[in-house]
């Protein structure tokens, strides 16, 4: 038996009034997803445990069996993971976006989606201006950057998610420490956000994007700082080879510490315009040498924080038609297990992360259905797996 698991990132949703009072994934039309509903069971899964953030990180974490509160040192050092950026045991790794901010709040935690080569001269604008040998800024991609503080900066600092913060003001959000340990760094911190204004303010880059009616990227946000985490591999807790295929650093960063293999793909974005259909057939390449594949996609998360329910559905249909069509198509007569689950919700109403357990569907040959038949999340609470947690799924899941 092979396994696929699938990740429509932030797919779960609140009813929405603009949709008459449904989910975007009761809206959708998703008959593939409805499909394997009808041919599987389901159930809910709660991937955030209680008193931890709804992070993506997190999520992930938990979906692969991973418990968050002893695998968790912070999304940083994932993304650096992925971009081959080598940490030090005392070195502190910060995910680091560039966003836009307007009279004194965030207006978009992406600068309206900057592109890579425009946001990589900011970010190394600011690392030759702000940067040394303790202070170093990686271009990574989009608009998501690293910030690695070197030896003796300390991870003991809050700092929050700027997509669960879309429109509050600045100021309230600034980075706070933990512990007197922690207070240095904070100031550090707070000292490089306000100290990347003026040199992003009139930046060529950002001038450009004005002229074009294009938001600016006029500000650096350093968050989820860690250390280099220890983690046992996949294939010596489950006793699999892996792989993983995905466009963010996030994922692919966790797939390096879980010893998964990063399969590339041309054209797979994290935003809307991702190559759905290079990921099916990774995925199905993947299968031919691999045990168990994880395909994340991004797109219905960025829907999600831009608070547009139109585009959400619009999302979860192009996942439905453009990858879980091919998918399916691909490995119909094998022995070959699915599953699909979000691995958090992204309400549009909400435009952040929140912590609800999420709809999951197993799909594997000699599975006796249950008697759900579409993929939502309140069909799924009628599911005969019920309500599990953590790493609960993966083990039923892969039957370990």
């Amino acid at each position: 038996m092979k396994y696929v698991l699938v990740v429509p990132d932030g797919a779960a949703d609140y009813p929405v009034k603009e949709l008459g009072g449904r989910t975007p994934l009761e809206v959708a039309r998703t008959p593939h997803l409805d499909s394997l509903a009808t041919r599987g069971r389901c159930g809910l899964l709660e991937t955030i445990p209680p008193g931890f953030s709804s992070g993506s990180a997190e999520a992930n974490l938990s979906i692969l069996g991973y418990d968050p509160r002893k695998y968790f040192h912070g999304r940083g050092v994932l993304e650096a993971a992925a971009l081959g950026i080598k940490l030090g045991p005392r070195d502190v790794a910060l995910r680091c976006n560039t966003l836009c901010l307007h009279q004194g709040r965030i207006l978009s935690h992406s600068a309206g989606h900057i592109t890579s080569e425009e946001s990589a001269r900011l970010i190394e604008t600011v690392n030759r201006s702000l940067g040394n040998e303790e202070i170093v800024f990686y271009p990574g991609f989009t608009y998501r950057h690293i910030l690695l503080l070197k030896e003796r900066w300390s991870d003991q600092v809050s700092c929050v998610p700027p997509h669960d913060y879309v429109g509050q003001e600045v100021e309230k959000l600034l980075v706070k420490p933990i512990s007197s340990e922690g207070e240095a760094t904070a100031r550090l911190l707070n000292e490089l956000i306000r100290k990347s204004w003026p040199i992003l303010e009139n930046h060529p880059v950002n001038v450009r994007r004005r002229e074009k009616g294009q938001l600016p990227a006029n500000s650096i946000w350093p968050w989820s700082p860690g250390r280099r985490p220890r983690m046992e591999s996949f294939q010596s807790r489950f006793g699999l080879k892996g792989a993983v295929v995905a466009a963010v650093d996030l994922v692919k960063g966790l797939g390096v510490y879980c010893g998964l293999k990063v399969i590339p793909v041309a054209g797979a974005t994290g935003w809307y315009d991702t190559n759905y259909e290079g990921k099916a057939r990774a995925c199905l390449e993947a299968l031919e040498k691999y045990d168990f594949v994880y395909v994340h996609v991004e797109a219905p998360d960025e829907a999600g924080h831009e608070g547009k329910a139109g585009l959400k559905v619009r999302c979860l249909e192009d996942f439905d038609s453009r990858l879980l069509q091919i998918l399916l198509s691909g490995i119909a007569g094998c022995e070959v297990a699915v599953a699909v689950l979000p691995d958090h919700a992204t309400p549009v109403s909400v435009r952040g992360h929140t912590p609800e357990p999420v709809p999951f569907v197993i799909c594997q040959p000699g599975l006796t259905p249950d008697q759900v038949k579409e993929f939502s999340e309140k069909a799924c609470q009628s599911g005969s797996y019920g309500l599990l947690k953590g790493e609960e799924f993966i083990r039923l899941f892969l039957k370990r």
